[in-house]
């Protein structure tokens, strides 16, 4: 099997547990690209959390970011694609989150803001790299639909919120559970799987010569699109059973052994 566009998960699939690429993933990236496969991120961060890795992989196709509610190019001069939360939607999802007490980020315009610093938005700032906006009371800021909302609670209380939002937005919005706690709320045309179908028809790459990479169930559509899903082994059991193919753990540098396997075959040894 030929594949010319991979896509790679960010957290928990291409980054180990210090959320660094490790040589071996990175090794085995480039010399893929030097075979001719197009590899892109696909990853729930925002664009400028995500862009620091694209630069030191030397990746040149866009990023799907934000779950696939913003499609950029790396040098940022150009937004493909850009699918927002409808603002009256996200007015009300945050007017519920906050009766409940639960954290909320807004990503507009790829900037982070918060109505107050706290553990949560902390966490988020260890994760992800990005700066802090801390602006008090949220609404007056929403002028403009923002391109995606993390609630930030235990994996409990997510699960709770998400069955109540997914009954009441569940037609027009994609809520979904990336990391334990966090719960992601984009447009229903934003999504991994969409975006990646966006860029193999940009490029008229077929869907059989698609690989995608992932761990969590914001990856589960791409998997499911691309012609080849491949899971970590440390994904979700959900995840797992829907891939097409399992790999190594995201820190035995599971994304260099799919390589290895599937696009190199025996140029290169096994990643130790």
């Amino acid at each position: 099997m030929t594949f010319k566009l991979l896509a790679l998960d960010l957290d928990d699939t291409l980054l180990d547990e210090t959320l660094q690429i490790s040589q071996q993933n990175r090794e085995a990236i480039q010399r893929a690209a030097q075979k001719g496969v197009l590899v892109t991120l696909a990853t729930g961060r925002m664009y400028c959390s995500a862009l620091p890795y694209a630069q030191q992989l030397g990746i040149e196709l866009p990023l799907i970011t934000y779950h696939g509610a913003l499609i950029k190019t790396v040098e940022g001069s150009e937004t493909l694609y850009h699918c927002p939360v409808p603002l009256a939607l996200a007015k009300e999802i945050i007017t519920i989150a906050g009766a409940g007490h639960y954290h909320v980020n807004v990503c507009l315009n790829d900037e982070l803001y918060v109505a107050a610093e706290n553990e949560h938005s902390h966490y988020y700032q260890q994760v992800a790299q990005v700066k802090i906006n801390a602006v008090g009371d949220l609404m007056p800021l929403l002028t403009q639909a923002p391109t995606k909302l993390t609630i930030i609670d235990t994996e409990k209380r997510l699960l709770i919120l998400q069955e109540e939002l997914q009954k009441r937005f569940g037609q027009q919005l994609v809520i979904s559970i990336s990391r334990p706690r966090f719960l992601e709320i984009t447009a229903k045309q934003a999504t991994k799987g969409q975006a990646l179908r966006y860029l193999a028809e940009l490029h008229q790459i077929p869907r059989s010569q698609v690989a995608a990479i992932g761990d969590s169930y914001n990856d589960l559509d791409m998997l499911e699109y691309a012609g080849m899903g491949v899971a970590v082994a440390n994904a979700r059991e959900t995840v797992k059973a829907l891939a097409d193919h399992i790999t190594e753990t995201n820190y035995n540098h599971g994304v260099a052994v799919f390589i290895q396997q599937y696009v190199l075959g025996n140029e290169g040894a096994r990643p130790e």
